[in-house]
Order: C-alpha cells, then sequence, then structure tokens
C-alpha cells in the first residue's frame, strides 16, 4: 500500500532546503542532525486527509506479514530492550525504588542469559530511565557514569493542565537536575477545537525551554477523538521542533495502538521528505509483551527503515515489559518460562 492511500497532503512535497540541514556533531558522527523548527504552515496542516479504512486494513496484515522466531526473535528483543525508556511514574514512588529501577536499566538481563546468548562481553542497557521531576536528581546520581539518559516528564504531566509559565520552569528546573530529555504533554484543547497556532506556539515555547535536552512531545492520542487530529497534532509539533512524537502519557483510557501508530510513522514519513529531519516515535501504555514490542518494531521497520530501529530514533514507553522480554529470553536459552515475580524491575 503507498502512503498516499493512508495519510495525503494536498500540494507538492518540497525537497530539503539548505537552510534546515544540519550535519551532526563532529564528536558523535553517526548522530542525525536535531530536528529544527520549521515556519508555521497552515496550508500543509489543513492540507492533510486520513484514509481510515485503509489504515485499518494495513493494520490488520501486521502479524501476517513478519514472523521471526527462535534466534532471530532473540536479536530483535534484545535491540528492542535498548529501545526501552524504562518508567515508573506513580503516586507511590520512592527514592529507593528509583534507584532500583536505575539498577535494572543498567543490567536489564541477567548475566548467564547474556553470556548463553553471545553478549557477555557487550554492554547492554536500556534507552533511558523516566521518572517525574522529584526523582530527576536521584536517577541522575544512580546512573551516573554509565551513559543511560534521564527523562523526565513535564508540563503537569499527565493532563497539563497548569499555567503555561509555570509549564516552562518545570522544564528549566528538570534540565538543571540534570535531565537530557523532556517528555511533555500538549494541551488537548488545542487539538480538539482546531487551534494549531496555539499548538505550535506552545511546543515551541516547550522546545526553547528544553534547551539542549531532547523534547518528545505526549500527543494523549486517546483523547483526541480522530486519526485526523493524530495526524495533525505530529505534525504540528514537529513543525515546531520536537525531537519525539509520543503516543500517550499512560494515564488515558486507551494509549498507545498500531492504528495511530501508523498515521504517527506516516506523519514522520512526510515530515523527512518536505524537511530533511528525522523525528523519533515513542508509544507508550499498553506496550507489556514482547509479542506487541517486536509488532511495533516491524511497523518501524517497515514504514520508516532500520534507522528507526535505533534508541536514538524510537523508545518504547514501558515498566513492565522488561520482564515479559527477560523471561521470553530466558525461554530461549533454558526452554522453561519462569515467573514474572524472578524479573523485578523496581
Amino acid at each position: 500500500m503507498t502512503s498516499t492511500a493512508l495519510v495525503r497532503t494536498r500540494g507538492a512535497v518540497r525537497p530539503p532546503s539548505e537552510s534546515v540541514t544540519a550535519a551532526p556533531a563532529a564528536d558523535n558522527p553517526g548522530a542525525i542532525a536535531r530536528n529544527v523548527a520549521q515556519p508555521f504552515d497552515a496550508g500543509w496542516i489543513d492540507g492533510i486527509r486520513i484514509n481510515p479504512s485503509a489504515a485499518e486494513r494495513r493494520v490488520a496484515t501486521l502479524r501476517g506479514r513478519r514472523s521471526v522466531k527462535q534466534d532471530a526473535q532473540a536479536g530483535w528483543l534484545l535491540k528492542a530492550l535498548t529501545c526501552i525508556d524504562l518508567t515508573t511514574l506513580n503516586g507511590d514512588d520512592t527514592a529507593e525504588r528509583v534507584r532500583r529501577l536505575c539498577a535494572k536499566a543498567v543490567m536489564p538481563v541477567r548475566p548467564d542469559v547474556l553470556a548463553a546468548l553471545g553478549f557477555a562481553d557487550r554492554p547492554l542497557h536500556t534507552g533511558a530511565v523516566c521518572v517525574y521531576h522529584r526523582f530527576v536528581a536521584t536517577a541522575v546520581d544512580a546512573l551516573a557514569g554509565t551513559g543511560i539518559p534521564v527523562a523526565a516528564v513535564s508540563t503537569g504531566f499527565p493532563a497539563g493542565m497548569v499555567p503555561h509559565g509555570l509549564k516552562l520552569k518545570e522544564i528549566e528546573a528538570s534540565v538543571r537536575n540534570g535531565a537530557s530529555e523532556i517528555d511533555v504533554v500538549i494541551t488537548r484543547e488545542h487539538a480538539l477545537g482546531g487551534h494549531w497556532q496555539r499548538l505550535y506556539d506552545e511546543m515551541l515555547d516547550f522546545r526553547r525551554a528544553a534547551g539542549a535536552a531532547h523534547v518528545k512531545a505526549i500527543l494523549a492520542t486517546g483523547e483526541l477523538k480522530t486519526l485526523r487530529n493524530v495526524a495533525k497534532a505530529s505534525l504540528v509539533c514537529m513543525m515546531a521542533g520536537a525531537d519525539f512524537i509520543k503516543t500517550s502519557t499512560g494515564k488515558e483510557g486507551v494509549n498507545a495502538t498500531p492504528l495511530v501508530t501508523l498515521v504517527m510513522l506516516r506523519m514522520i514519513r512526510q515530515y523527512e521528505a518536505r524537511t530533511g529531519f528525522r523525528v523519533g516515535y515513542k508509544p507508550a501504555g499498553g506496550v507489556s509483551t514482547a509479542r506487541l514490542a517486536l509488532d511495533y518494531q516491524t511497523l518501524m521497520k517497515e514504514e520508516l527503515g532500520r534507522a528507526w530501529l535505533e534508541p536514538n530514533l524510537f523508545r518504547i514507553g514501558a515498566s513492565s515489559l522488561l520482564a515479559d522480554i527477560e523471561r521470553q529470553l530466558e525461554h530461549h536459552v533454558t526452554g522453561r518460562y519462569s515467573a514474572f515475580n524472578r524479573h523485578p524491575i523496581g
């Protein structure tokens, strides 16, 4: 199925201009150029059209299109765990729980299982640890020297119903405490009312407040009502400089789904075609099994290509997912499934 059958934008797609291209940092030649905010383009937004039937048919065929087994599946799952934003976002979080979570992020799979898989001497850790602002400093201290970034949820997470000025101060405070990634929630009212300029201005402010920290824009797709709203909100956030677009807070009634994922990935593809910048994607909420992780990896690979299977462009916001991946890897090595309580994460 071609991209035009699912997500279509009126008007020609412009090639990347010289003014928006950027070279990777000299000290990290493998890095991608960071997304740069584009001028607000109402025509681009208004021209978006969605074909829900085509999207549903595409998603329905997902598991029948590709299946990985045995060693190949173990390899895909090892890759998946390196893309996990290992998360604790509960009202009863404590500093000690966050430290335990960080220890699990550093060593996500038992050494004997890794050795049996041929990874004894290869460092393997999760993509990040994601916590509330209150625990950013604790996580930064616990992860010192590991290379694992700390992500902070911000802007009045999860509802985003605090004054705009306080949202910016919260972002700035988390960055000062050492967070190198900020997961921000958009004001859903802007998207539901079609106030796309307001959403653009809000996201632009979030990006500026974050400075060098990368910004993941949480759309709360389960509350946006239509796939067209999801597509437009995705585009507006990328247009305003978001480094990632993320489905959900994990607190909505409906969180990440393959259907909204497909729409968001098609918008990422369209954005790259027009601007030259690659934007990352993060499903969050409900991705709790290895099977689901493989589904999302398959969508990423088929829709965007191999580059989007790396943690600089793909994250999975999860807490219990890691335990199931570890169970599947242990089963691959031993032929036996273990109980979940043998794989604590925090």
